[in-house]
């Protein structure tokens, strides 16, 4: 690890976190906001890099990857990011920093805007609405426009403090808390694995008992016995091996995906 002399300024990371408000525009089934992600913190890379190309070149094609947070969010991650970068932290330490607080900080940004702003401030100018005030509407989006600009600012400039005093305070450190972080990483991803990846197998047959009754048996309930979200697990290995190892596309992935459930269903191997 090599510690860089800091190049970036406040101004920079607040520059960066502005960016972020186009992180969608690009949005696809590959990257989601893996472009968007870049196109954000491109030209503090530039600066942080200037005197090596291929170097920026490595990690910007590093960044442009499956990335999904909220996006007034985003503004922490880059800050705490581009600290890491301008420390002289390498790719798999960064990455791994990025990866886990993808998922915690999309709950809080999500969490904060749908179910806390967004309706204080709906309560309030529908209320003044329906009092008759013409303004009502208007004064609801300047509201929520300029609390989420707020809170996109703080979010850059929160991330860049505590980037900043967490590496120069831990940077012996960084190694073990980027493993700490892929841990996190890895438990997140299992835990969504076995809710959200639906595949179960509906194949019943009857067997006749000795007294002349009938069980009926199904497959599915001895694979949950042997192995609980067995079929789930399998799916999301074979997935990640395809993407991984094959670098299979999204849009593959899904032609293939469909089509197993497809046929599937009508073979009733699937439920």
């Amino acid at each position: 690890m090599e510690s860089k002399k800091r190049k970036l300024t406040q101004k920079d990371y607040m520059l960066t976190a502005m960016r972020s408000y186009l992180l969608q525009n690009s949005f696809n089934y590959n990257s989601y906001q893996g472009i968007g992600y870049l196109y954000s913190i491109l030209p503090a890379l530039k600066k942080v890099y200037a005197d090596n190309n291929d170097q920026l070149k490595e990690i910007a094609v590093s960044n442009i990857e499956f990335y999904n947070v909220n996006p007034h969010m985003a503004p922490f991650i880059t800050s705490m990011q581009l600290a890491m970068y301008e420390h002289g932290e390498g790719i798999e330490s960064t990455r791994s920093i990025k990866m886990a607080l993808m998922g915690p900080l999309s709950g809080i940004g999500d969490s904060l805007a749908q179910f806390g702003i967004a309706p204080l401030f709906s309560t309030i100018f529908a209320g003044l609405a329906l009092d008759g005030l013409g303004f009502a509407p208007m004064g609801f989006w300047l509201s929520m426009l300029l609390s989420m600009f707020a809170i996109k600012m703080f979010m850059g400039y929160l991330g860049l403090k505590l980037g900043t005093s967490i590496i120069d305070t831990l940077s012996e450190k960084i190694s073990k808390i980027s493993a700490a972080a892929n841990i996190v990483g890895v438990t997140v991803i299992a835990g969504l694995s076995t809710t959200f990846v639906k595949a179960n197998i509906p194949i019943k047959y009857v067997s006749k008992m000795a007294d002349g009754s009938k069980q009926v048996i199904s497959v599915q309930k001895i694979l949950d016995k042997i192995l609980p979200q067995m079929l789930p697990v399998i799916l999301t290995i074979v997935v990640y091996y395809l993407v991984k190892k094959r670098n299979w596309s999204t849009y593959r992935l899904l032609a293939l995906l469909f089509t197993i459930g497809i046929l599937g269903s009508i073979l009733g191997l699937l439920g």
